[in-house]
């Protein structure tokens, strides 16, 4: 199965919305921290966002670590979210930031960085304000996913300036999502130079992830019954748990870590198979997998990523999507918590925070309805041999 790369980063953006080095200051092997601990210091900290996915997994982070946070929005998204919490009203898309001026932190997280322009504004207004600026891109960046294990001096997507100009709100850059984030990374160098942080998650995960395209997982499998699964279990892939993500940004201010960094689980980790006999093994279930390969997927217009979550076939352009390597980010301090847990408390936040009668699909993955039907097609397909005998179709 053939999957279109820019296709697929757009829709990857869409549901989600992840140069050189600067003075990188990590610490091999230091932990990042718990949310439940106390930091030595207590610091200032000012994020741009906070209230819808990645935003409220950093701060809850930072809050437990006795941290002073300020969050900077539109008010718009979940606005019942931390209301001790010192809010600055703002709208980057119409270059509303006044309510940042005059004002200092110790650093500031920004998780709405989509746009060029805003990010110049607000490094700009905050370059002498703040001692680090933490920026949350993409491995969507790279220019070229055909290659395994590629780090972070990989060469990104380029953009031309006039292509740049005419994408001013976050809805219009999602048609160039990875030259984006690049222009944003190069953005907040320029204004901060050395004192930059540039995360690059791929496939961010956990409880509050709305746009199903890990949750389907866990939640199916936990229903238990045949799971269509896709391939032959052998393709890699990679995630983060949000929580993973949200500790170890805090930990990179907290310890001032600068440069670029990919954070995402380890390269070969976890292959399709694994990932999903790992979540099988959260839980009580009968849950047993038919794999289906790519082909006959495609007959029944079931693309990678979308109605099959997480998958992409590791071949050609995509062969080394799910292959980034991490081992900056781990020596920086960046760790993962099992599979098991993510999985677990993934539908424990679906079960209460959904309908009963949610149905998959819309987002990603496949209702119940979709699924049985591709199942029945499956295994009702004429296989036959070069003798004229019928093949013996076995699902595991």
């Amino acid at each position: 199965m053939e999957t279109s790369r820019r296709a697929f980063l757009k829709s990857a953006a869409v549901a989600g919305a992840a140069l050189g080095i600067g003075n990188e200051q990590s610490q091999a092997g230091a932990r990042p921290p718990s949310k439940h601990g106390k930091a030595p210091k207590k610091l200032k900290i000012l994020i741009l966002g906070g209230t819808g996915f990645l935003g409220p997994a950093t701060v809850e982070t930072a809050l437990g670590r006795g941290h002073t946070m300020t969050l900077f929005n539109r008010g718009k998204t979940n606005p019942q979210l931390f209301p001790d919490v010192e809010r600055l009203k703002g709208d980057r898309n119409t270059g509303d930031i006044a309510a940042l001026e005059g004002r200092e932190w110790d650093a500031v997280i920004d998780t709405t960085a989509y746009v060029p322009a805003h990010v110049e504004a607000t490094a700009a207004m905050l370059a002498d304000k703040v001692r680090q600026y933490v920026l949350v891109s993409s491995v969507s960046v790279y220019a070229d996913s055909s290659k395994p294990y590629a780090n972070e001096n990989a060469p990104v997507t380029e953009l031309t300036d006039e292509t740049v100009a005419t994408m001013k709100t976050i809805r219009e850059s999602i048609a160039h999502y990875g030259g984006m984030k690049a222009r944003c990374e190069r953005a907040a160098e320029k204004a901060l130079p050395l004192r930059t942080t540039n995360i690059r998650p791929g496939l961010i995960v956990g409880p509050r992830d709305r746009s199903d395209r890990f949750t389907y997982w866990p939640v199916r499998i936990a229903r238990g019954g045949e799971v269509l699964a896709p391939g032959d279990g052998s393709d890699p892939v990679q995630y983060i748990d949000v929580r993973d993500l949200g500790e170890w940004i805090i930990h990179c201010v907290e310890n001032r870590i600068t440069g670029v960094f990919n954070a995402i689980s380890p390269a070969g980790r976890f292959n399709m198979a694994e990932m999903l006999y790992g979540i099988k093994g959260a839980f009580t279930t009968d849950a047993r997998f038919t794999w289906v390969d790519a082909a006959f997927l495609e007959t029944q217009n079931l693309t990678a990523w979308k109605e099959m979550p997480v998958w992409i076939p590791a071949t050609g352009e995509n062969a080394g999507f799910h292959l980034m390597s991490t081992e900056r980010a781990v020596a920086a301090g960046l760790r993962f918590r099992p599979l098991a847990v993510t999985a677990r408390d993934t539908v424990a936040w679906h079960d209460e925070s959904r309908a009963p009668d949610y149905e998959f699909g819309v987002r990603a993955g496949l209702s119940r309805a979709r699924e049985a039907e591709v199942l029945k097609s499956w295994h009702e397909r004429k296989a036959v041999k070069p003798n004229g005998d019928a093949t013996e179709e076995v699902a595991e």
